[in-house]
């Protein structure tokens, strides 16, 4: 049994929403957090929120290359939304994706930019995806430590997003799903606000309510920037 909490907010600091996020038919998750400023960030992150929708609803079989496919054409949409539009020049999206194969019992995911998706197993809470930004960079090259890269002042610098570039490169994997598996899909106003710890202990907690508390320590601690949050549980029936 799959069990799902999602929550948007604001936040305290922006005068928009630019985040987007999609909880989809066939167990399809989606988080997206727009780049660009105001409604061209809005706008490039629905279009990634929709490509993912059409993808979960064509009726097709989803695997991460499927899902990989959704963020592809995102993309395009994106540069195409971009190129027939002024205001909207600049504009881009992270793009986050995860779908649940209950029968299967594996987990598929997609990912472009510093949005993150986490897993909570036998007590070990662990960043799945990788950020692509480039402090993450440095922390690879061993330039720069994990608590330098928290205050680093380019930390928000992305070196890969979707409406970028034509040619993008989107990561994507599959592994086995165990019983009580937890996965966290966040936008990085939350992961920013919230530490690693805390957000481990909310998503050990109750799946309904865990999105929304984890929103709303973020909106605690200062609420800089949109902030975003689905949490899906793998109980078992």
């Amino acid at each position: 049994m799959i069990e799902v909490s999602s929550a948007s907010d604001i936040g305290r600091v922006r005068t928009s929403n630019e985040d987007s996020c999609g909880v989809f038919v066939h167990s399809v998750y989606v988080v997206a957090d727009g780049l660009g400023g105001h409604a061209a960030g809005e706008v490039a992150s629905r279009i990634v929120v929709a490509a993912v929708h059409d993808m979960a609803n064509a009726g097709e079989p989803i695997d991460t290359a499927s899902l990989k496919s959704a963020v592809l054409r995102a993309n395009q949409q994106v540069l195409d939304a971009a190129a027939g539009n002024s205001s909207y020049e600049g504009m881009g999206s992270t793009a986050t994706v995860l779908h649940i194969d209950e029968a299967a019992q594996m987990a598929h995911y997609a990912h472009v930019g510093d949005s993150r998706l986490y897993l909570l197993r036998d007590g070990e809470f662990r960043q799945i995806s990788r950020d692509h930004s480039y402090v993450e960079e440095l922390v690879a090259r061993g330039e720069l430590s994990e608590a330098e890269a928290q205050h680093h002042p380019r930390k928000n610098y992305l070196l890969r997003a979707v409406g970028i570039e034509e040619r993008l490169h989107v990561d994507g994997d599959s592994f086995p799903v165990e019983a009580g598996d937890r996965f966290l899909l966040a936008t990085d106003g939350l992961t920013n606000m919230v530490e690693d710890a805390e957000l481990c202990t909310l998503l050990g907690g109750v799946p309904a309510d865990a999105a929304h508390q984890m929103v709303k320590r973020a909106l605690d601690a200062g609420g800089t920037d949109n902030v975003t949050a689905i949490v899906v549980a793998c109980d078992p029936s």
